[in-house]
């Protein structure tokens, strides 16, 4: 009897939410464009509206400083292409990131991590006043990291940035909806967010940009999104990534059970695998996400057998699939690349049950005996 799949690899993509699909459904059959002055298309207006408002209580903003995107890749290339002089910026980001900026030929000045992957006060202090940074100067860090889960204190490194005269860019696509997100209170002047990791549909998200800060449209053409954003918005899409905020905000208080999962998860792991270590696992981490290394056994290797054990996980970002070669999150991280080439990332989320987990442990257990060595 074939075994049903386990899917634990909720940072890739969270599965959608049937509340969320049937939002999206019923606004399909819907004539009106939401930019035209009639009665069809104030109804589709009416549509993107709510999912603002949705989206804005979720993450304690307002909703006008909510602008919907085609997701967090967009949102980043936006910000990050925005003309700065100089962007302050650590190795453990999101490719989105670092791709940006190097497309944006901007100067870019590399903030150092410790050996759990967090940029500190401190250390972006010493880096600003060593760049002796001039012009338009912006720090982007993450909420929380794609690989590892890791948590940075934005808070606390936006109020180092802001005195120096920086403003500050956040990708939080891994952390909503995981963690408590109050745009306030994060200290941050942008921040990127995407529909998919929580249970919205792909294709969508947003940049919130604080009220007061007009940066120039990465999409020109049009009117939409108060001629920030071009383009007829994806009504379907984003009245189904209002539902999915509306649930994730319901949800927030399930973060101590998926972290108790995530702990036995790894306390199992461990005992059953010789060798078995948690990366980052001395900071704080999101409720959901296990980086896993055992050195001796391929990440790519482990991957493809644990899939054929009908286990979904990765061994990295989704974002970075196919790609060959020692992550640049561990590799920043300074983690050996013994290690770093034998770690893959499980991460799970609200659906996932006890017998998942135990069949996830079962065909980890099986890897040992079956997986060629790493080089």
């Amino acid at each position: 009897m074939t075994t049903a799949r386990v899917y634990l690899d909720y940072n890739a993509s969270a599965p959608l939410l049937p509340a969320a699909r049937d939002a999206m459904i019923a606004v399909l059959d819907e004539p009106g464009n939401p930019s035209s002055v009639h009665a069809d298309g104030r109804h589709v207006r009416a549509i993107i509206e709510k999912a603002r408002d949705q989206i804005a209580e979720l993450l304690n903003a307002k909703p006008s400083e909510i602008v919907f995107t085609s997701g967090a890749t967009e949102s980043n290339a936006w910000i990050l292409r925005s003309g700065w002089d100089t962007v302050f910026v650590a190795g453990v980001e999101h490719a989105s990131v670092i791709q940006a900026l190097t497309a944006a030929k901007v100067r870019m000045v590399g903030l150092p991590v410790t050996a759990d992957g967090l940029v500190t006060p401190d250390a972006l202090n010493s880096a600003i006043s060593s760049a002796g940074a001039t012009g338009r100067a912006l720090l982007s860090v993450q909420a929380a990291n794609n690989e590892t889960g890791v948590v940075q204190d934005v808070a606390a490194l936006a109020d180092v940035a802001h005195e120096a005269g920086l403003f500050v860019h956040s990708d939080a696509v891994q952390a909503v909806g995981r963690l408590e997100i109050d745009f306030n209170a994060l200290g941050a002047d942008f921040v990127s967010i995407s529909a998919h990791k929580f249970g919205g549909p792909k294709g969508v998200g947003a940049l919130v940009i604080r009220d007061g800060l007009n940066p120039a449209p990465l999409m020109a053409g049009g009117g939409q999104e108060r001629r920030r954003r071009g383009g007829t918005e994806n009504v379907a899409a984003i009245a189904g990534f209002g539902v999915a905020a509306e649930a994730a905000l319901r949800g927030l208080d399930k973060a101590n059970l998926i972290a108790a999962k995530r702990d036995a998860l790894e306390r199992d792991a461990i005992s059953r695998l010789s060798g078995t270590s948690v990366i980052g696992s001395q900071a704080p981490r999101l409720c959901n996400t296990s980086c896993l290394a055992v050195p001796g056994l391929l990440s790519e290797a482990m991957v493809i057998k644990l899939d054929l054990a009908n286990v979904s996980v990765s061994s990295g970002s989704a974002c970075s699939s196919g790609k060959v070669g020692t992550s640049h999150v561990l590799a920043a991280m300074g983690v050996p690349p013994p290690m770093a080439n034998s770690a893959i990332r499980i991460s799970i989320g609200h659906a996932t049950t006890d017998n998942e987990i135990a069949v996830f442990l079962n065909a980890w257990s099986a890897l040992a005996p079956r997986v060629g060595k790493a080089a």
